[in-house]
């Protein structure tokens, strides 16, 4: 049962039932504190209680900072994830408790974000922002609902299909050439995407030990999917790492993403190539290898997609080549 006394200018209200925790809140009038305890009981009653001191508590700020902490370093993509997470740390939603988290909150943190940035990013913000807070239910015991499930997401853009034409890789890889002041590593790098399509991150990640000029492969330990991966290389990839110096750590490209992407992108704005990302060199790359590996199977090997839907948001064959074929 439910007793309330009086303490200073509040009400105490303190909840004992058998098989329950002690529920102990204060407020500032009798008559919040008698409206909480009938709702307490009442749930108990159900079945339906929750202890919810730990979400009343605790801030989403907290648990952004404890997820980044304890779960992000385990991550592939700690440093990308821990700018995100700290990004959504710095927003007025951050300040709210957990158990303030509730799905209007949520809409008007989208509805916020939705004048600043593109509506992919959103929904890969809602995203993250409802894996942290299934990790907090699952395993730091924040009891509360997952509010996210209940927004509605913005509507998935429609994918990029920007393929470089033959002039515009002309024009990119003369801006990329280094004079002295350009990092020498973007225009190798990024000739190796177009010959191979590997993605950003696995180019990055090359290490002269898993490089096999002979045999003509390079062996990706760790992919996005998560499985380890041989790419095949074109003689013209080849003859590219063969001029490379080698550097001391190890690694074929010594450069990091931040780096890369900025000096991509001031590459672009120099060759006027303002609409381009570095992740259309796959689809370009891709484009090119379907004219010469007709068989998806051997086109997703190369690329390595897992199923073929997703390598056709990648494969965008000229529809006058096809009328070509068709006769």
């Amino acid at each position: 049962m439910a007793s309330i006394n009086r303490k200073g200018d509040k009400w105490q209200v303190r909840v004992r039932r058998k098989g329950y925790p002690i529920e102990v809140k204060t407020f500032g009038t009798r008559q919040d504190a008698e409206r909480y305890a009938r709702a307490i009981e009442s749930e108990m009653d159900r079945g339906s209680y929750v202890n919810r001191s730990g979400a009343e508590a605790t801030t989403l700020g907290d648990i952004l900072e404890r997820y980044i902490a304890d779960v992000c370093p385990s991550m592939r993509g700690c440093a990308e994830d821990t700018i995100r997470l700290r990004a959504m740390r710095r927003t007025r939603l951050a300040q709210l408790s957990m158990a303030a988290l509730t799905p209007k909150a949520i809409a008007a943190y989208r509805d916020e974000r939705l004048k600043r940035v593109k509506a992919g990013t959103v929904i890969r913000e809602l995203a993250y922002l409802s894996s942290v807070i299934n990790h907090a239910r699952r395993e730091w015991g924040i009891n509360i609902a997952n509010p996210v499930a209940s927004v509605r997401k913005p509507p998935t853009p429609q994918g990029r299909n920007r393929v470089l034409s033959q002039e515009e890789e002309c024009r990119l890889l003369a801006a990329l050439a280094p004079d002295g002041r350009r990092n020498p590593w973007i225009r190798p790098m990024a000739m190796l995407g177009l010959e191979t399509a590997m993605r950003r991150g696995e180019i990055l990640q090359l290490r002269w030990e898993h490089i096999d000029l002979e045999g003509q492969t390079a062996f990706l330990p760790v992919t996005k999917n998560g499985s380890p991966r041989v790419v095949p290389l074109s003689r013209r990839a080849v003859v590219l790492l063969r001029e490379l110096p080698r550097s001391l750590d190890g690694r074929v490209f010594p450069i990091n993403a931040a780096a890369l992407h900025k000096a991509f992108q001031r590459a672009c704005k120099r060759a006027g190539l303002a609409d381009l990302r570095w992740h259309d060199l796959r689809h370009t790359a891709i484009t090119r290898m379907a004219a010469k590996l007709p068989n998806l199977i051997e086109l997703a090997a190369v690329s390595g997609h897992r199923s073929l839907a997703m390598l056709k948001r990648y494969y965008h064959p000229s529809a006058t080549e096809l009328a070509k074929k068709l006769g």
